[in-house]
């Protein structure tokens, strides 16, 4: 599902990611683990096509994410550490609007409720402004976006910082959910607590280089 093959990206003379390699089937949850700077960032940003390699490539399902930028996007679906919404629609117009965008017309309004129900939104919230909601009512509307795409990679980029620890179970119970429906997910972390509670392999990431991969088990007991 996603695969880096030797991915560089350098500035000047400093490489973000050194000639990374990857593979990411159907199911797993990949943490990437590691310090601020340690190039997290920036491989979510190569696989999102934000960035260009200067070596190597990115693959989603099979496809370069450089020279297929629209056929990869429709495939995967991206929660930042801030999900950015429309502060002045409601949860439930936000996934409208996002979901027609993405070319899903088809959806009624009771379909659209029940992703946002199913991504943990009560029904009383969906009809809130954004700007009313948390944090995490933010990153379930994120994940209803997904599941209303269909989306089958899922891209995370420290997506628990800042949340309570009810709210992180929560979201990794919504992503175990995802994982076992297929879901490939690759998930950028500093949070080695959470990268042992969700994750099915961890990758450990410093000064852009991948120096160790551990299955969770592993990871458990080390």
């Amino acid at each position: 599902m996603l695969e880096a093959r030797n991915l560089t990206k350098r500035y000047g003379a400093y490489a973000a990611v050194n000639r990374l390699n990857l593979h990411i089937e159907a199911g797993d949850v990949f943490c990437l683990l590691g310090p601020n700077g340690a190039g997290k960032t920036t491989t979510i940003n190569l696989f999102l096509g934000f960035t260009k390699p200067d070596e190597g490539e990115a693959l989603i399902n099979g496809r370069n994410v450089e020279t297929h930028p629209l056929e990869t996007k429709r495939d995967l679906a991206y929660i930042p550490e801030q999900v950015m919404l429309y502060k002045n629609l409601s949860g439930l117009e936000n996934l409208a609007y996002f979901t027609e965008l993405a070319g899903h017309t088809s959806y009624t309004q009771a379909d659209l409720l029940g992703f946002l129900q199913r991504a943990g939104l009560k029904s009383t919230q969906t009809e809130q402004r954004i700007s009313t909601y948390s944090k995490g009512m933010r990153q379930k509307v994120g994940i209803a976006v997904a599941l209303a795409k269909k989306a089958r990679v899922l891209l995370l980029d420290e997506p628990t910082s800042g949340l309570d620890p009810s709210a992180s179970y929560e979201f990794s119970e919504l992503i175990r959910g995802l994982s076992q429906e297929g879901v490939a997910v690759l998930m950028a972390t500093h949070d080695l607590f959470r990268a042992v509670d969700i994750a099915t392999r961890v990758g450990i990431m410093r000064q852009g280089e991948l120096v160790e991969l551990l299955a969770n088990e592993d990871l458990a007991h080390a």
